[in-house]
């Protein structure tokens, strides 16, 4: 059997995105209906996976434990409401420092979590705030939905059909 999943973009789309990097969980905050709008599309069926670009690896502003560390929390904090986050894939690659095929608009990370939550791509969509998040979605084929940087994502969920 195939999923469906939402595919989502990390900063400004899941937290609060100052403008550069969120280096830090003293600096990663969770906007205000991204725990609300995960619940609908969890009760709608979709799997719930983050794809997240993390260049301030690269350039050494912070480290794979510090992006651990926050994803723990938000795992831990969508845990509390009944939310499974099924996976997070994250690029610590910047092209400043080298070409990676993780790093978005490139699609590894969206391959492997298509393979390994077996999602049906025409079912599936991406929520990002950057063109690139689009790109990377449709070379996988799976539709894209651009957004305001630190938008209300509820707004965007409740248009998923069931």
């Amino acid at each position: 059997m195939k999923n469906k999943a939402l595919f989502l973009d990390r900063d400004g789309v899941i937290n609060h995105d100052p403008g550069d990097y969120t280096p830090s969980l003293k600096e990663f905050h969770i906007l205000p209906t991204v725990i609300e709008a995960l619940q609908i599309a969890t009760q709608r069926g979709y799997k719930i996976i983050l794809v997240t670009n993390q260049g301030g690896i690269a350039k050494g502003l912070y480290s794979h434990a510090d992006v651990a560390e926050i994803h723990a929390y938000f795992r831990r904090e969508c845990q509390k409401h009944n939310v499974v986050i099924d996976g997070i894939f994250y690029s610590p690659h910047h092209p400043d420092f080298g070409n990676s095929l993780t790093r978005k608009p490139k699609s590894l990370m969206m391959e492997r979590a298509i393979h390994r939550f077996k999602v049906d791509t025409n079912l599936s969509v991406m929520i990002g705030d950057k063109q690139r998040d689009l790109d990377c979605a449709e070379k996988v084929g799976v539709r894209g939905i651009l957004i305001p940087t630190n938008a209300d994502l509820k707004d965007f969920v409740i248009t998923l059909p069931e």
